[in-house]
């Protein structure tokens, strides 16, 4: 049965995620959280780990419970569950991606997404940030530590900023997000 639910549960992530690795963690909070395959806040810490290390989020995240849950087995399908619809709709588009490309609603559709899956973005950001600092809305217990992180990485950006009028890369961050939550937290 855990080979069906892991199956239907990947496939509805791998249907329906738009919009690349943020733009799909609501989706995979969703559907992990329905299926009680792990709780909340390793699910946060999966999304952490998963962003600092190679590979989508998708792919890391149904990897990581389908092992935990059945196994190389279970690992193999929740994997291939979570790649197939990206896979043909690839294949799909690129028959058609010529002919539709030109027509200016498809354009306009296309830009209009764009702004959509911003949101998206922004709006996991912040739920991130909330949930790693503050802990669950039904239990909410401030995590000072975090805080303090959070405000000092955000620091670093803006003085990267402010000062050599660049952007700061997301790599560098990972890794000095990384390295302060070593040293805050201690390396489990």
């Amino acid at each position: 049965m855990i080979f069906l639910e892991l199956l239907a549960g990947f496939l509805k992530i791998g249907c329906f995620s738009f919009g690349g690795a943020y733009g799909a963690i609501p989706l995979i909070r969703e559907v992990v959280l329905s299926y009680g395959w792990i709780d909340e806040e390793r699910l946060s810490y999966l999304i952490a780990v998963s962003e600092s290390t190679p590979g989508p989020i998708m792919v890391n995240t149904a990897t990581y419970i389908g092992a935990e849950k059945a196994g190389v087995p279970g690992a193999l399908i929740a994997t291939f569950a979570v790649v197939l619809p990206a896979f043909l709709v690839v294949i799909l588009l690129m028959l058609l991606l010529k002919k539709f490309l030109k027509n200016e609603a498809v354009r306009a559709t296309l830009d209009g997404l764009k702004s959509c899956v911003i949101g998206i973005v922004f709006a996991t950001g912040v739920y991130m940030i909330l949930v790693n600092c503050i802990g669950s809305v039904r239990a909410p217990s401030a995590d000072v530590t975090a805080v303090i992180l959070t405000a000092a990485l955000a620091a670093v950006w803006f003085a990267v900023k402010l000062i050599f009028k660049n952007r700061v890369s997301p790599v560098v961050l990972i890794c000095i997000a990384g390295g302060a939550g070593i040293l805050a937290y201690g390396w489990n």
